[in-house]
């Protein structure tokens, strides 16, 4: 059962939005669910922490920058977990890291992530962990788009659990239609 809550959570912050968009990886779609409308709404992201907490047991996470920065940020609050960011590319300057906080060689991660479709940035955050060192089995996303991203997680040795899938989502908008 999807969460109710969050369901609505979403929807009031117009985050689910009709039409015909672009994607990042350059499919389309009739819909586009907005992270930066949800990741910028405390309640959303209130809801969202409560529920990555009840799935977590104290291990280290990560957040994919700069999309899930705000979900592993208020994560890492609500469960006084530390954290680190997985960045997509290295910066040019400073240290030129690719994961930013302390990662000690051989500690396992979780991965927290806003919205998967074909799960690529995953995949590739998850790769980034390994090279540094983590142990990466799993990952927590908001919105499973149900568009491969699971089967391409499953093929990198990862594990995904979902909030919500595109699914739930779009069948409780057109229930209420």
């Amino acid at each position: 059962m999807a969460n109710q809550e969050l369901i609505e959570a979403l929807r009031a912050a117009d985050a689910v939005q009709y039409g015909e968009f672009e994607l990042s990886h350059g499919g389309t779609s009739d819909y586009y669910v907005d992270k930066y409308l949800f990741e910028t709404d405390p309640h959303c992201l209130s809801l969202i922490a409560e529920a990555f907490a009840e799935r977590l047991d104290g291990t280290k996470l990560a957040g994919v920058a700069l999309g899930a920065v705000p979900l592993v940020a208020v994560t890492s609050v609500e469960t006084e977990t530390p954290y680190v960011i997985a960045r997509k590319q290295q910066k040019e300057y400073g240290t030129a890291n690719l994961i930013e906080g302390r990662l000690d060689d051989g500690e396992e991660v979780i991965v927290l992530e806003d919205i998967v479709t074909t799960g690529q940035s995953a995949v590739d955050a998850v790769e980034a962990l390994r090279d540094a060192g983590a142990d990466v089995n799993k990952i927590f996303v908001v919105v499973d788009r149900e568009e491969g991203g699971r089967e391409n997680l499953a093929d990198a040795d990862v594990e995904m659990e979902a909030l919500l899938s595109a699914s739930d989502l779009l069948a409780e908008n057109d229930a209420d239609e």
